[in-house]
């Protein structure tokens, strides 16, 4: 038997037109689920979702919502439902962090935003789909946090704090869903996606110092990790955060 096979699941995958979730939504069409694509923009979606049924065969379909508004959260819940009636899967990879010059120039509305979209999103999505999994066959909730919940920095400090926050969310939905829901979390180290283009050569630099693979991480580094956490293959493992990293938070003592 194939511990990874996921033929005949449905996995939401939000932010998955772009980045990591657009990576893990293609792990999974390609281990046999059919998937729904998330983002704030239709026409990406669209564009990923037309990509993934035409490589693997799978059923794909595109849904916009902002996670980082409470409403659009219950709405995208209701239409998965209402359009295949289960949710075996759920990955919260929807993320975003500006830069900012200082600490003191963060505004409140930079908060808000960021935190909206890195923490009361995945709550709102998780407490939803969450309870309807638990009332249904189980599932598996997947959050995308960062290393930098671990070991936060001056540059991402209201990101590292509302990933902080999911970590925290991750393990207390282990005991919320239990025994027929898992859920855990991917902790990545710097990956080269569309936040670190903004990055100066500078933070680039110190991202990659210490890491023992000595590269940042790309989107497709995560694929894997995400489906043994998604399959029968840690069917035992929940409330777990998963570093996948390069190394850079490795045991030193």
């Amino acid at each position: 038997m194939n511990v990874f096979d996921l033929t005949g699941r449905l996995a939401v995958v939000t932010c998955g037109s772009r980045g990591i979730g657009r990576s893990i939504a293609q792990g999974f069409a390609e281990a046999g689920a059919s998937v729904v694509i998330d983002s704030r923009k239709l026409d990406a979606c669209e564009a990923a979702a037309t990509e993934i049924r035409a490589s693997t065969g799978q059923r794909a379909e595109p849904i916009t919502c902002h996670v980082g508004h409470w409403v659009a959260c219950d709405a995208l819940a209701d239409s998965v439902y209402g359009m295949f009636g289960r949710c075996d899967i759920l990955v919260n990879s929807a993320g975003m962090s500006p830069l900012y010059p200082d600490l003191a120039s963060v505004t409140e509305e930079y908060y808000d935003k960021v935190s909206s979209v890195n923490l009361k999103g995945p709550f709102r999505l998780s407490s939803v789909i969450g309870s309807r999994m638990a009332q249904g066959a189980g599932g598996s909730i997947i959050n995308v946090s960062t290393i930098g919940s671990l070991r936060p920095n001056a540059n991402e400090l209201v990101y590292a704090c509302a990933k902080a926050g999911l970590n925290a969310l991750t393990i207390g939905l282990a005991d919320a869903f239990g025994p027929t829901v898992r859920s855990n979390a991917i902790l990545p180290g710097a990956i080269a996606t569309d936040i670190a283009k903004t990055w100066p050569p500078e933070m680039i630099r110190r991202a990659v110092d210490g890491v023992p693979l000595g590269r940042m991480g790309t989107p497709d580094d995560f694929t894997g990790t995400a489906l043994w956490l998604a399959s029968d293959a840690s069917a035992f493992v929940t409330g777990e955060l998963v570093r996948v990293d390069g190394g850079s938070y490795r045991q030193t003592s």
